[in-house]
Protein backbone atom coordinates (compact mmCIF):
# COMPACT_ATOMS: atom_id res chain seq x y z
CA UNK A 1 0.00 0.00 0.00
CA UNK A 2 2.71 2.45 1.01
CA UNK A 3 4.84 1.56 -2.04
CA UNK A 4 2.03 2.14 -4.50
CA UNK A 5 1.05 5.32 -2.66
CA UNK A 6 4.59 6.72 -2.70
CA UNK A 7 5.16 5.88 -6.38
CA UNK A 8 1.78 7.23 -7.51
CA UNK A 9 0.44 6.83 -11.04
CA UNK A 10 3.95 6.40 -12.46
CA UNK A 11 4.44 3.46 -10.10
CA UNK A 12 1.12 1.91 -11.13
CA UNK A 13 2.12 2.25 -14.78
CA UNK A 14 5.62 0.84 -14.23
CA UNK A 15 4.58 -2.07 -12.01
CA UNK A 16 1.75 -3.08 -14.36
CA UNK A 17 4.17 -2.94 -17.30
CA UNK A 18 6.37 -5.39 -15.40
CA UNK A 19 3.34 -7.54 -14.50
CA UNK A 20 2.19 -7.77 -18.09
CA UNK A 21 5.61 -8.54 -19.56
CA UNK A 22 7.66 -11.71 -19.19
CA UNK A 23 8.58 -10.96 -15.54
CA UNK A 24 6.16 -12.80 -13.17
CA UNK A 25 4.52 -10.21 -10.93
CA UNK A 26 1.01 -10.26 -9.44
CA UNK A 27 -1.26 -7.44 -10.57
CA UNK A 28 -3.29 -7.79 -7.36
CA UNK A 29 -0.54 -6.19 -5.27
CA UNK A 30 -0.66 -3.10 -7.49
CA UNK A 31 -4.25 -2.46 -8.50
CA UNK A 32 -6.04 -3.44 -5.28
CA UNK A 33 -3.98 -0.93 -3.24
CA UNK A 34 -4.54 1.65 -5.99
CA UNK A 35 -8.29 1.12 -5.60
CA UNK A 36 -8.05 1.56 -1.83
CA UNK A 37 -6.01 4.76 -2.24
CA UNK A 38 -8.69 6.00 -4.64
CA UNK A 39 -11.34 5.40 -1.98
CA UNK A 40 -9.33 7.62 0.41
CA UNK A 41 -8.94 10.34 -2.18
CA UNK A 42 -5.18 9.82 -2.55
CA UNK A 43 -5.67 8.68 -6.15
CA UNK A 44 -8.38 9.11 -8.72
CA UNK A 45 -10.44 6.03 -9.51
CA UNK A 46 -10.40 6.43 -13.29
CA UNK A 47 -6.76 7.59 -13.52
CA UNK A 48 -5.73 4.50 -11.52
CA UNK A 49 -7.60 2.28 -14.00
CA UNK A 50 -6.16 4.22 -16.94
CA UNK A 51 -2.52 3.95 -15.85
CA UNK A 52 -3.00 0.30 -14.86
CA UNK A 53 -4.40 -0.46 -18.31
CA UNK A 54 -1.68 1.57 -20.04
CA UNK A 55 1.01 -0.39 -18.19
CA UNK A 56 -0.68 -3.68 -19.07
CA UNK A 57 -0.73 -2.74 -22.74
CA UNK A 58 2.93 -1.69 -22.76
CA UNK A 59 3.98 -4.95 -21.11
CA UNK A 60 1.91 -6.90 -23.65
CA UNK A 61 3.55 -4.96 -26.51
CA UNK A 62 6.99 -5.83 -25.11
CA UNK A 63 6.15 -9.54 -25.14
CA UNK A 64 4.54 -9.29 -28.58
CA UNK A 65 7.52 -7.43 -30.02
CA UNK A 66 10.14 -9.76 -28.57
CA UNK A 67 8.23 -12.80 -29.82
CA UNK A 68 7.64 -11.32 -33.28
CA UNK A 69 11.09 -9.87 -33.97
CA UNK A 70 13.40 -12.13 -31.96
CA UNK A 71 11.52 -15.33 -31.18
CA UNK A 72 9.98 -15.83 -34.61
CA UNK A 73 13.25 -15.87 -36.62
CA UNK A 74 14.87 -18.02 -33.93
CA UNK A 75 12.09 -20.63 -33.98
CA UNK A 76 11.92 -20.68 -37.77
CA UNK A 77 15.65 -21.36 -37.89
CA UNK A 78 16.17 -23.67 -34.92
CA UNK A 79 12.69 -24.90 -34.02
CA UNK A 80 13.09 -28.16 -35.90
CA UNK A 81 15.74 -29.23 -33.39
CA UNK A 82 13.15 -29.16 -30.57
CA UNK A 83 10.23 -30.59 -32.53
CA UNK A 84 8.73 -27.33 -33.86
CA UNK A 85 8.64 -27.79 -37.61
CA UNK A 86 7.86 -24.98 -40.02
CA UNK A 87 4.52 -26.67 -40.71
CA UNK A 88 3.58 -26.55 -37.01
CA UNK A 89 4.66 -22.94 -36.88
CA UNK A 90 2.43 -22.09 -39.83
CA UNK A 91 -0.47 -23.67 -37.92
CA UNK A 92 0.14 -21.16 -35.11
CA UNK A 93 0.15 -18.35 -37.65
CA UNK A 94 -3.09 -19.55 -39.23
CA UNK A 95 -4.73 -20.05 -35.84
CA UNK A 96 -3.99 -16.50 -34.68
CA UNK A 97 -5.07 -15.11 -38.04
CA UNK A 98 -8.47 -16.81 -37.62
CA UNK A 99 -8.98 -16.91 -33.85
CA UNK A 100 -6.49 -14.42 -32.40
CA UNK A 101 -9.12 -12.03 -31.06
CA UNK A 102 -11.00 -14.51 -28.87
CA UNK A 103 -7.76 -16.20 -27.76
CA UNK A 104 -6.13 -12.94 -26.72
CA UNK A 105 -9.21 -11.68 -24.91
CA UNK A 106 -9.81 -14.91 -22.99
CA UNK A 107 -6.10 -15.31 -22.26
CA UNK A 108 -6.05 -11.95 -20.46
CA UNK A 109 -8.69 -13.23 -18.03
CA UNK A 110 -6.91 -16.44 -17.00
CA UNK A 111 -4.34 -16.35 -14.16
CA UNK A 112 -0.91 -17.58 -15.24
CA UNK A 113 -1.84 -17.13 -18.90
CA UNK A 114 -2.54 -13.40 -19.07
CA UNK A 115 1.15 -12.45 -19.03
CA UNK A 116 2.11 -15.06 -21.62
CA UNK A 117 -0.68 -14.87 -24.21
CA UNK A 118 1.13 -12.04 -26.05
CA UNK A 119 4.01 -14.37 -26.93
CA UNK A 120 2.11 -16.78 -29.25
CA UNK A 121 0.25 -13.75 -30.64
CA UNK A 122 3.60 -12.21 -31.58
CA UNK A 123 4.96 -15.47 -32.95
CA UNK A 124 1.79 -15.87 -35.02
CA UNK A 125 2.03 -12.29 -36.34
CA UNK A 126 -1.47 -11.45 -35.13
CA UNK A 127 -2.80 -8.19 -36.59
CA UNK A 128 -1.41 -5.44 -34.33
CA UNK A 129 -4.57 -3.35 -34.21
CA UNK A 130 -6.71 -6.34 -33.27
CA UNK A 131 -4.11 -7.44 -30.75
CA UNK A 132 -4.21 -4.00 -29.13
CA UNK A 133 -8.00 -3.83 -29.03
CA UNK A 134 -8.64 -7.27 -27.56
CA UNK A 135 -5.69 -7.10 -25.18
CA UNK A 136 -7.03 -3.75 -24.00
CA UNK A 137 -10.53 -5.12 -23.45
CA UNK A 138 -9.33 -8.14 -21.48
CA UNK A 139 -6.71 -6.26 -19.47
CA UNK A 140 -9.10 -3.37 -18.85
CA UNK A 141 -11.73 -5.71 -17.45
CA UNK A 142 -9.23 -7.34 -15.06
CA UNK A 143 -7.71 -4.03 -13.95
CA UNK A 144 -11.15 -2.55 -13.31
CA UNK A 145 -12.20 -5.56 -11.22
CA UNK A 146 -9.08 -5.24 -9.05
CA UNK A 147 -9.45 -1.49 -8.56
CA UNK A 148 -13.13 -1.81 -7.64
CA UNK A 149 -12.30 -4.54 -5.09
CA UNK A 150 -9.72 -2.28 -3.47
CA UNK A 151 -12.08 0.70 -3.62
CA UNK A 152 -14.99 -1.14 -2.03
CA UNK A 153 -13.18 -3.30 0.54
CA UNK A 154 -10.12 -1.33 1.59
CA UNK A 155 -7.46 -2.99 3.77
CA UNK A 156 -9.38 -6.07 4.93
CA UNK A 157 -7.04 -8.79 3.66
CA UNK A 158 -9.41 -11.68 4.35
CA UNK A 159 -12.23 -10.03 2.43
CA UNK A 160 -9.84 -9.09 -0.38
CA UNK A 161 -8.75 -12.73 -0.72
CA UNK A 162 -12.37 -13.88 -0.71
CA UNK A 163 -13.47 -11.37 -3.35
CA UNK A 164 -10.39 -12.00 -5.49
CA UNK A 165 -11.20 -15.71 -5.46
CA UNK A 166 -14.84 -15.04 -6.34
CA UNK A 167 -13.86 -12.55 -9.04
CA UNK A 168 -11.41 -15.05 -10.58
CA UNK A 169 -14.04 -17.80 -10.58
CA UNK A 170 -16.64 -15.45 -12.10
CA UNK A 171 -14.24 -14.37 -14.85
CA UNK A 172 -13.37 -18.00 -15.60
CA UNK A 173 -17.07 -18.82 -15.92
CA UNK A 174 -17.53 -15.77 -18.11
CA UNK A 175 -14.61 -16.96 -20.27
CA UNK A 176 -16.20 -20.41 -20.67
CA UNK A 177 -19.51 -18.82 -21.74
CA UNK A 178 -17.75 -16.54 -24.25
CA UNK A 179 -15.79 -19.46 -25.73
CA UNK A 180 -18.97 -21.57 -25.99
CA UNK A 181 -20.80 -18.73 -27.71
CA UNK A 182 -17.85 -18.24 -30.08
CA UNK A 183 -17.79 -21.94 -31.00
CA UNK A 184 -21.53 -21.91 -31.71
CA UNK A 185 -21.09 -18.78 -33.85
CA UNK A 186 -18.22 -20.38 -35.79
CA UNK A 187 -20.22 -23.56 -36.36
CA UNK A 188 -23.22 -21.62 -37.68
CA UNK A 189 -20.99 -19.49 -39.88
CA UNK A 190 -19.31 -22.55 -41.41
CA UNK A 191 -22.70 -24.17 -41.97
CA UNK A 192 -23.97 -21.03 -43.70
CA UNK A 193 -20.86 -20.84 -45.88
CA UNK A 194 -21.29 -24.52 -46.80
CA UNK A 195 -24.95 -23.97 -47.73
CA UNK A 196 -24.00 -20.92 -49.79
CA UNK A 197 -21.31 -22.90 -51.64
CA UNK A 198 -23.76 -25.75 -52.29
CA UNK A 199 -26.38 -23.37 -53.72
CA UNK A 200 -23.78 -21.71 -55.94
CA UNK A 201 -22.71 -25.05 -57.35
Amino acid sequence: MSTVGSMGYAGVFLLMTIESSFIPFPSEVVMVPAGYLASKGDMGLFPAIFFGLAGSLLGAFINYGLAAYLGRPFILRYGRYVGISQEKFLHVETYFANHGEITTFIGRLIPGIRQLISIPAGLGQMNRIRFTVFTGIGAGLWVTVLVVIGYMIGENEDLIRQYLREASISLMMFAVIVVAAYLVYQRKRRAKQKDSTTLTE
